[in-house]
């Protein structure tokens, strides 16, 4: 009780902040956020459309942070699909009204701005959020509240052990598959090219420790030996110098090292592994949290101008859904450009909160609980257009969305399996898919 009434009291102050700025001058960006800059507060980043009526849906992404490289084009959608349903008449016969916080890749940050969208905008649902830290402070605030969360990129398997016990209450789900998938697949790709001793580096969270458990008991069921099991390396996340964990990542001499990490953070850690001449003849394995194109130019050249990154591998939740073409054209119309890195996962979010409400035919987070698993894996007409959605259940019919990063069935802990993509960086620096891997 205590974190929430900080939290709170941080929020009020904050949201007054956030008014005098708004009043001084043009703080809104493209992607709806504020430009106030990586010290702002959650409240004094946040955006509100003008209607106070109609269902309230909350955005609590990073576009400030360890993961703003990819939280600033996820945070780009839900406007994107209020405006489509908006368009189309809305939900419940009135227009849907987003509120966008900035959570910094922070779960203090994130907490207040969950409280302050569940206490001060009351809002229905949230879409959010990408760090499992932050995903973890946010669900403790929106559970007693009864607000829906739906995460399009929180990946931790603590996620579904919690889920398991009944913490949540049914007040969250995500489109982005648990590690539990992602590290089997990791592991699967890692014994294919015949690595056989692998150490980790983690960030030291929700997402790196769990990754990394999930990921150790995979690769040694598969005949795999870990070489660091005793003396795991776990950085922290503020973390700004990294010699030392690198040197003890490396250590042991591994075939290959399992780096989980985020952009901005990770990328100083490879330098300095690299810096530290332990990186050669070494596999490099990475995961969703650094794939960013910026990544392989932050971690820099080496003295003879090729990219540090040239030759390493990841892997990343992947999209194959009925619905990606069509959300990769209004991507296209709108912004320019290809999508990035989970842009489907948070459409696909945002579209479950609209159609569970509609379907519930009330505008809160209790009625698109109730409603959320039936539009997203129940029997019903198959829909891949969230407009012709929401016509369906205003006439009565029941519908199972599909969507664009998948099919969205979401299971009784409000997980869902996916495929991944895999990824490597080219001599010219570019990210790029190589294969699909869906894990067995």
């Amino acid at each position: 009780m205590r974190k929430i009434s900080t939290a709170l009291t941080f929020s009020i102050a904050t949201l007054a902040i956030g008014f005098l700025v708004g009043a001084c001058g043009d703080t809104n960006t493209p992607n709806g956020t504020a430009t106030n800059g990586s010290s702002a507060t959650p409240a004094a980043n946040s955006t509100i459309t003008s209607s106070a009526k109609g269902l309230q849906i909350g955005v609590l992404l990073p576009t400030t942070g360890d993961a703003a490289s990819i939280g600033q084009q996820m945070v780009a959608v839900p406007p994107l699909l209020v405006e489509k349903v908006n368009a189309c008449g809305g939900v419940n016969g009135e227009p849907v009204n987003l509120v966008q916080v900035d959570d910094q890749t922070d779960p203090k940050a994130g907490a207040a701005g969950m409280t302050k969208l569940a206490t001060l905008d009351k809002v229905a649902g949230v879409v959010g959020s990408f760090a499992s830290s932050v995903s973890s402070a946010a669900i403790s605030i929106a559970t007693p509240n009864k607000v829906m969360l739906v995460s399009p990129g929180s990946t931790s398997p603590v996620f579904t052990e919690k889920a398991q016990k009944g913490d949540f209450k049914g007040f969250w789900a995500r489109t982005a598959p648990p590690d539990t998938y992602q590290a089997l697949a990791l592991a699967q790709l890692a014994r294919k090219k015949g690595f056989k001793r692998v150490s980790t580096v983690v960030i030291n969270n929700d997402y790196g420790v769990g990754f990394e458990k999930a990921f150790v008991q995979t690769f040694e069921k598969l005949g795999g030996t870990i070489v660091n099991k005793d003396k795991p390396v776990r950085y922290d996340p503020k973390a700004q110098t990294f010699d030392t964990e690198a040197a003890a990542a490396f250590a042991g001499k591994p075939d290959a090292v399992l780096a989980v990490l985020y952009a901005e953070t990770g990328s100083l850690f490879l330098k300095a592994a690299y810096q530290q001449g332990v990186t050669k003849g070494v596999q490099i394995l990475l995961t969703d949290g650094v794939k960013s194109p910026t990544v392989p130019e932050q971690v820099g050249k080496d003295s003879e101008g090729k990219y540090i990154l040239t030759g390493a591998i990841g892997t990343v939740p992947g999209s194959d859904g009925k619905a990606l073409e069509a959300f990769n054209k209004i991507w296209k119309d709108k912004k320019g450009g290809e999508p990035g890195e989970y842009t489907p996962q948070t459409w696909d979010a945002a579209a479950l909160l609209v159609l569970a409400a509609q379907a519930a035919k009330e505008n809160t987070g209790v009625g698109i609980a109730n409603k959320i698993h039936e539009v997203a894996s129940g029997p019903g007409t198959e829909v891949t257009d969230v407009c012709e959605g929401l016509k369906l259940l205003k006439d009565g019919k029941k519908i199972n969305y599909q969507g664009a990063s998948g099919n969205v069935d979401l299971d009784a802990n409000g997980d869902v399996v996916g495929v991944y993509d895999v990824w490597t960086v080219g001599d010219d620096g570019k990210i790029k898919v190589i294969d699909k891997v869906t894990p067995k």
